[in-house]
């Protein structure tokens, strides 16, 4: 990671526990299944880790990982940009508003000098960064969706995102999933250069739109009806950056219009994946769920006691969402 110098560093460890498109416009679809780094901001700026070299001051002034910095001297504090201009170029101890459980904290620290300027000694973060699978692009539009479910705030609300940011991203090592501890995919992301912008963030998962795109044969889109227990596969990256298709069954299906988007229950059944993953693993949330030739839907969550199983979500009701 970089020290605060107006920018954040992107090295993603997944944080994700991992429109109609036009009203419907788009009848075919790209089911991508390849893994990017998302950034949603929401104008809060908040304490990641101690800086190892300059983290004392930071320790001493009693600020903690977690808090949100409100104000530097009395200046709001938007992004870490902000941050930057508040410290300004002096040495001279400043005054810091964070919120911490809800309520706000005075402190007092004397930055640490550096040859870059005045520093904190801690790493911030700007709203929530992390891995995730692309669930469809619809070459048409240039638009995509991803996750199947929304990302949320540590408090389990909404993220009310003011603006966010798609990445090249690869996958680096798998954790498998056992019983009782969920896997995850750890990748990294190039936070360098955005290759699409994120418009929203909604329940049923994250919609973006990019000019890049992914190549692919489009599908077409499945409607609630059509889907039925039986043998499907889901398409997913879990090494390399080479989608690829694995066997799973779909076990129930549940009403349409449930709340909480587990619309049907899937198992894997494909040796490979099950080596690889032991199942449903973070990071694998928004892979697409193709059955009978057509997108059906997106994984979306794993069975903690049972990481070969999981939910979809009907694409029908993520193409809704990303209106």
């Amino acid at each position: 990671m970089k020290r605060i110098t107006g920018s954040i560093a992107f090295t993603f460890i997944l944080l994700f526990t991992l429109l109609p498109l036009q009203a419907r416009a788009a009848e075919l679809l790209i089911p991508v299944g390849k893994i990017i780094g998302l950034q949603l901001r929401d104008d809060t700026v908040t304490v990641a880790a101690y800086d190892d070299s300059l983290g004392g001051c930071a320790r001493n002034a009693g600020l903690k990982i977690g808090d949100e910095i409100v104000k530097i001297n009395g200046t709001s504090i938007d992004c870490a940009e902000d941050v930057r201009a508040a410290l300004g170029s002096g040495s001279t101890e400043v005054e810091l508003t964070v919120r911490r459980g809800g309520k706000l904290n005075v402190l007092h620290l004397t930055p640490e000098q550096t040859a870059e300027g005045p520093r904190l000694g801690v790493f911030l973060r700007q709203g929530i960064a992390g891995i995730a699978t692309v669930t469809f692009y619809d070459p048409e539009t240039g638009k995509f969706g991803t996750l199947g479910h929304g990302v949320s705030t540590s408090g389990g609300k909404l993220l009310q995102m003011t603006r966010g940011y798609a990445y090249e991203a690869q996958i680096q090592s798998v954790k498998k999933g056992k019983s009782g501890e969920p896997g995850q995919l750890k990748g990294i992301a190039d936070g360098e250069t955005a290759f699409g912008t994120l418009l929203r963030n909604t329940p049923q998962g994250v919609f973006g739109i990019t000019q890049q795109g992914w190549k692919g044969e489009p599908i077409p889109v499945a409607s609630f009806e059509e889907v039925h227990r039986g043998a499907a596969f889901i398409r997913s990256t879990v090494s390399g950056d080479k989608a690829q298709d694995y066997s799973v069954e779909i076990l129930k299906i549940y009403p349409e219009d449930r709340a909480d988007g587990r619309n049907f229950l899937i198992k894997v059944v494909d040796p490979a994946l099950l080596s690889a993953t032991g199942g449903i693993v973070q990071g694998m949330s928004g892979s697409p769920i193709i059955q009978d030739g057509k997108l059906v839907g997106a994984v979306t969550h794993v069975l903690v006691n049972d990481p070969t199983t999981g939910y979809g979500i009907f694409i029908e009701n993520m193409l809704d969402a990303a209106t």
